[in-house]
């Protein structure tokens, strides 16, 4: 279209009216947001010439989506969740926050309310054959460098098929498999024996996948384990994982892989390490310490409210 309309003085004005900007009740903060959003969507119909077409193709793909259940899964795979963590981080950086373990993405498969084992726990239930078996263990350090005796450590990860327990569509798993909340014994350590992860896919036939598609990107993970860290006088510190080797470590759709979060994993067939563990063959070991950071003035600036399941 050779006539642009959006600066003009009727559009502006509509803007205003359609987010609620001339009435009084409301919520002024969503008012602001909507007319910023709107705003950005006019502009971008009008600079891409964006047809009806186009744009009712986008609403269907929004109903789609919501119908799947997949607004959570996309946002990772679009960039979103690590943009906001590169926001935390430039703040911390402004604020001079030195962070031990690095944040990253939370994910959309996080579930409330896993048995609290404390030092040590076994996270599998056996049920998975084709597992391998994994210790991972380490030390939870606050920002004086010091071992936090009762951190709090959330842990959540897949099987071997790549389904989370309470999100698994074969429906082989048994609530709270593969999860725990393990609290650090008096030397601030954790401890865990579970199977190695496997990664996993968007998908194939969801609206997730289909756009990536459109995009020329797959939709795959590599193999990662998911933390929630809390400690007395600490910031929570979500982050994950990922599984070395993994061909997909450095490939991984959701933008999760970062510097510091790819521990070394360790083939132990040795008797005198499978004796120390109680196993009765070999086994992959990770060894993960997980270092801390202060609440800024008092306050954990990194606590997000979003919606979650609880179990």
């Amino acid at each position: 279209m050779s006539a642009p309309i959006f600066y003009t003085p009727d559009v502006q004005d509509f803007l205003r009216l359609a987010s609620g900007l001339n009435q009084d009740g409301g919520n002024p903060r969503t008012k602001q947001i909507i007319h910023r959003i709107l705003s950005d969507l006019f502009k971008a119909i009008e600079d891409l010439d964006i047809t009806p077409d186009e744009y009712w193709a986008g609403v269907a793909y929004l109903n789609q989506l919501g119908a799947r259940g997949e607004a959570g899964l996309l946002s990772p795979g679009l960039g979103l969740d690590r943009y906001f963590d590169m926001r935390m981080d430039a703040e911390d950086a402004a604020l001079g926050v030195a962070n031990g373990t690095p944040r990253t993405i939370e994910g959309p498969l996080y579930v409330a309310g896993a048995p609290v084992v404390h030092g040590h726990s076994r996270l599998d239930d056996g049920s998975d054959t084709a597992g391998h078996t994994l210790i991972m263990h380490g030390t939870v350090y606050g920002a004086d460098g010091q071992p936090l005796p009762g951190a709090q450590v959330e842990v959540w990860h897949a099987n071997t098929k790549g389904f989370y327990s309470h999100f698994d569509p074969t429906g082989e798993q048994k609530p709270f498999n593969m999860r725990r909340t393990i609290i650090a014994d008096a030397q601030g350590r954790y401890k865990f024996q579970s199977i190695v992860p496997m990664g996993y896919g968007c998908p194939p036939d969801g609206p997730t996948q289909a756009l990536l598609n459109q995009l020329g990107r797959h939709g795959n993970r590599p193999a990662h384990i998911h933390f929630f860290v809390t400690a007395d006088g600490h910031r929570k510190l979500t982050t994950q994982i990922n599984i070395d080797g993994d061909p997909l470590v450095f490939d991984d759709f959701a933008y999760a892989t970062r510097e510091g979060l790819v521990p070394p994993l360790t083939e132990r067939s040795d008797e005198a390490s499978i004796r120390a563990h109680g196993l009765s063959g070999p086994f992959a070991e990770i060894v993960f310490d997980i270092r801390l950071s202060a609440l800024v003035d008092g306050i954990d600036n990194q606590i997000v409210d979003r919606p979650r399941l609880a179990a």
